[in-house]
């Protein structure tokens, strides 16, 4: 491979990248809303690009997954009229009941739940339908919601990468490399159980001084649907998406056309329901924060800056695989807990697929890749897309609230999101040295 110099263009849109990140880390700081950031940067990208003549409108509109954006606003809609119909309330109850206010079991129940939803959606979605739904059980049980919002995006982001549809990411590496559902699942389902365990016994932990609090609310009285019939409806129009996300490669359909036919249906089942009511419970700014941040990392992407960086790593392959695959799956981790695990698959699959065309067997680095994006992003709290949503959900309930504390700040994220990070990567790491010959043999592909 050709190795790649450094230009001014380059450099100048890694200024742009890394200046945009800092601030909206540093939200709380200068007062400016993420998504106000985000769209400066991205203009600025634009502006960058056009100058130097590696970007322009056109490939910053390509440069969007939306895929992602219509999937994340077709989901809210979805779940935004599920919530008149009382469902989660009555579902909120019965969990509540059978955790009986010890907020350890309460929170392994809500994390396998989530987890095992998942594997079968996507970590997105997943926390779509149980942000809501974790906020009312929070509330009846007069606890503090933060740790239940982290613990559904940290273990939908760990249980997720055990299949191929449950993180966005392994969809792109799947479609990339001919990945089967069978064949991901069977090299990604021991490892990511293992981090999976370490992750709540690390939340366990972590959050220790939350969840000894003593609940004041309880369970007891019944919760009555306020429409059951268009609960049950909408759990069939969920089943239905499940089934059709999970075989949307044969049907050949894209995750956001499955999400937008069950909007559509769902709809048309709730004709009582006003639209302008749903649409209003559909976090545009949250949708325009991914727009913008899609456009930054395409414009990096670009001008070359990320394949510079992934050159890097090249070197180790021909020398050490083994370290090569441990390395890739740090810097992975790295990376996207920095710049959103989705845009940074997108720039690393090119890289690894010109490797393998030079006749270097790099079956290892798929999966370092994988379990790299993956772990990762539950560093901080852009990491991932889920990690995004679930901040969302706790800013809109402190201001609901008028009590900034129920909003999970960067700083808090940090606090419990890094070290499960950094948890999960030892754990990966040392499942991979041990079983490296594993990893490293060659997988059946999709022709």
């Amino acid at each position: 491979m050709e190795a790649i110099v450094m230009d001014q263009g380059m450099f100048v849109s890694g200024v742009v990248l890394v200046v945009s990140f800092i601030l909206i880390f540093t939200e709380t700081l200068h007062g400016y809303h993420r998504s106000k950031v985000a769209m400066a940067g991205a203009g600025c990208m634009l502006l960058v690009g056009q100058y130097y003549g590696f970007y322009d409108p056109d490939a910053a509109f390509e440069a969007v997954d939306w895929n992602v954006i219509f999937l994340l606003g077709s989901m809210m809609a979805i779940v935004s009229i599920m919530i008149t119909t009382g469902g989660f309330e009555r579902m909120a109850a019965q969990i509540g009941r059978f955790a009986k206010g010890r907020q350890f079991l309460l929170m392994a129940a809500l994390g396998t739940a989530v987890t095992v939803l998942s594997l079968l959606l996507d970590n997105v979605t997943t926390v779509v339908i149980f942000g809501p739904l974790i906020v009312l059980i929070a509330q009846k049980m007069k606890v503090s919601p933060i740790p239940y919002l982290m613990a559904a995006a940290l273990l939908s982001d760990t249980g997720g990468v055990a299949t191929l549809v449950g993180d966005p990411p392994n969809l792109m590496i799947g479609s990339a490399v001919g990945i089967s559902f069978m064949t991901f699942f069977k090299y990604m389902g021991g490892i990511v159980f293992v981090a999976w365990l370490g992750t709540l016994f690390a939340l366990k932990y972590l959050c220790r001084e939350q969840l000894a609090i003593v609940p004041q609310g309880t369970f007891d009285e019944e919760v009555p649907y306020k429409d059951k019939s268009l609960w049950n409806k909408s759990c069939l129009v969920l089943g239905l998406l499940v089934i059709l996300f999970i075989s949307h490669d044969a049907i050949h359909w894209q995750p956001w056309m499955v999400a937008g036919a069950g909007f559509v249906l769902i709809c048309f089942l709730a004709k009582h329901v006003e639209l302008d009511e749903v649409m209003k419970e559909v976090e545009m700014t949250l949708l325009i924060f991914f727009i913008s941040l899609f456009i930054i990392v395409g414009g990096v992407e670009h001008s070359n800056f990320l394949a510079y960086l992934g050159q890097f790593i090249v070197d180790f392959v021909g020398r050490d695989l083994l370290l090569a695959t441990i390395v890739l799956m740090w810097v992975a981790a790295v990376m996207s807990a920095a710049i959103d695990n989705i845009p940074f698959t997108a720039a690393m699959i090119p890289i690894l697929l010109a490797i393998e065309a030079s006749g270097v067997e790099i079956y290892s680095l798929w999966w370092a890749l994988a379990l790299g994006v993956g772990m990762g992003g539950n560093g901080t709290h852009i990491g991932s897309t889920a990690n995004v949503y679930i901040v969302t959900v706790s800013e809109r309930l402190a201001k609901k609230e008028g009590n900034p504390e129920l909003a999970i700040t960067p700083l808090e994220w940090a606090k419990i999101g890094l070290p499960v990070m950094l948890l999960t990567l030892i754990i990966c790491t040392i499942i991979m040295y041990f079983f490296f010959d594993f990893y490293s043999t060659e997988f059946p592909r999709i022709k």
